[in-house]
């Protein structure tokens, strides 16, 4: 099997992120990107997708977390379409149904090279501690765009913001642990009827 491992660094005039992953790692995780709820979340992904990550942002939160929470999806999402290549072998289909106590989330993916965000989750809250959670789209919004990836992600139940984002990111990352694992009846072969992604 290939090395599935990418090191994305990007830097604006708003933000300086620096991501690394390794696909078939055992789930640890750095975070460090100066937004604690977005770091909590990241860990969510590489824990329960079994991902390696390590994330460092430098952003300018003194004015709000907007910039730096986009730029970290963005690179993440550039780092993730790296490391899969192309795309040679993998399941490509991901789905999750991820409860949280009372929320309940689910998360249909598809690496299909083509980016289409279905956003349904309703937070109550404008905010989680300090965090902004219209953020979590934008998050979403980000990584789909630059991993070319489509995703629908569904709110089945919940009334606790906190519950809900996180369930989000579980079911998120189960979805794609599933899809970047590979297929042992399709190795070497694109999973597509057309060839390619």
């Amino acid at each position: 099997m290939p090395n599935r491992l990418a090191k994305v660094h990007r830097q604006t005039g708003e933000t300086d992120v620096t991501v690394e992953i390794d696909l078939d790692g055992t789930g640890s995780c750095h975070a460090q990107t100066g937004v604690p709820f977005l770091d909590h979340m990241l860990h969510q992904i590489a824990a329960h997708g079994l991902f390696d990550l390590h994330i460092t942002a430098t952003g300018d939160i003194e004015i709000d977390d907007h910039h730096t929470n986009e730029d970290v999806g963005i690179t993440f999402g550039m780092a993730l379409a790296k490391a899969l290549g192309d795309r040679k072998g993998i399941v490509r289909f991901g789905h999750f149904v991820a409860p949280l106590d009372e929320a309940l989330v689910q998360v249909a993916l598809d690496f299909s090279g083509r980016p289409h965000l279905s956003y349904g989750l309703t937070i109550p809250t404008q905010r989680v501690g300090t965090y902004d959670t219209q953020l979590v789209r934008e998050f979403f919004v980000a990584v789909v765009n630059h991993s070319l990836m489509t995703l629908h992600i569904r709110q089945l139940d919940g009334i606790n913001s906190h519950h809900i984002i996180e369930a989000t990111f579980k079911a998120f990352a189960r979805a794609m642990r599933m899809a970047t694992e590979f297929d042992a009846r399709r190795l070497g072969t694109i999973p597509s009827s057309k060839g390619v992604l």
